[in-house]
């Protein structure tokens, strides 16, 4: 096993093989000790990684006014509400939407109908937008969850989660993985005591285990 964290990615990235494009980074936490059949002991987690995710991230915004003007600067795409009761007309749109999004961030105003419309599509893929108050600042927002992942076990004692990119540094890479770690011994109900093993690997290449 690798000393540090540093030397785990190190490793797991000398160790990949070449490949014909751009590999993320991932890390698999293998929890114990949980009753992952009691949704209050699963992980659901969002973590801004201090180094970014090295990875494009798709943001969605529902917004009106002067706030769905600002976001058109950040956002991939800005819905109003108008598209929100389209969208909930049409399963399939709402679907490919959600499955190509990976955080949505909304009006605190269109919550409401968010969940009329979209809660079934949105809720079991665990989407449900960030609110946005009416004193938040939605550029702000949006960039902050340019660099943020979700941690979510569900009922698996498995879960993955990205931390970076093949072309970043070891030691930004290294820093990512802390902060996640440091957040789900924070969470756990017995904090390190619940993280059995983590891995770290790119896409396609071999796994290198964390230290503890």
């Amino acid at each position: 096993m690798a000393d540090t964290i540093v030397d785990a990615v190190s490793r797991a990235l000398d160790e990949a093989p070449p490949r014909n494009f751009r590999e993320t980074v991932d890390l698999a936490v293998n929890l114990r000790d949980l009753d992952l059949n009691d949704p209050s002991q699963r992980v659901d987690e969002s973590v801004v990684l201090p180094a970014g995710t090295g990875q494009e991230t798709r943001i969605v915004v529902f917004a009106s006014g002067e706030t769905a003007l600002r976001a058109e600067d950040v956002a991939d795409e800005v819905l109003d509400g108008d598209d929100l009761e389209e969208l909930g007309d049409d399963t399939d749109a709402a679907k490919d939407l959600a499955d190509d999004t990976d955080f949505f961030v909304a009006d605190a105003s269109l919550m409401q109908d968010i969940g009329r419309y979209l809660g079934t599509v949105l809720g079991p893929r665990g989407k449900m937008p960030t609110p946005l108050q009416p004193d938040d600042d939605v550029v702000e927002t949006v960039n902050r969850m340019k660099n943020t992942v979700q941690l979510r076990s569900r009922d698996r004692r498995t879960f993955h989660t990205r931390v970076g990119a093949q072309d970043m540094d070891s030691d930004e890479i290294a820093d990512n993985i802390d902060v996640i770690i440091r957040r789900l011994e924070a969470d756990l109900e017995k904090g390190p005591l619940n993280i059995d093993s983590m891995y770290v690997k790119t896409t396609m290449g071999p796994a290198v285990e964390v230290p503890a």
